[in-house]
């Protein structure tokens, strides 16, 4: 299965709270902390990595906060396969 790493500018996040509604695995919440405009922005939850970088967080995110990576697995190639 694909992992994502999920990259927050956390400055120009309003916490809209769209990214968390559109996160499948649900691995998005508020911080605690406030950013320097007095929001509580999002970030990434580090829970056995369920981010599978399907990057609707950052599709949905009206302000382009969030850039999201995604790591594929290679497939094996199979023993015994015509090259």
């Amino acid at each position: 299965m694909a992992k994502g790493r999920v990259v927050i500018d956390v400055e120009r996040c309003k916490g809209c709270e769209l990214c968390i509604d559109a996160c499948p695995p649900d691995v998005l919440a508020f911080s605690e902390e406030f950013n320097n405009k007095g929001y509580h922005p999002v970030f990434l939850m580090e829970h056995d990595n369920h981010c599978t970088g399907c990057a609707l967080c950052a599709v949905a995110c009206p302000d382009g906060c969030i850039t999201v990576y995604r790591e594929v697995p290679q497939k094996r190639a199979r023993v015994g396969a015509a090259a």
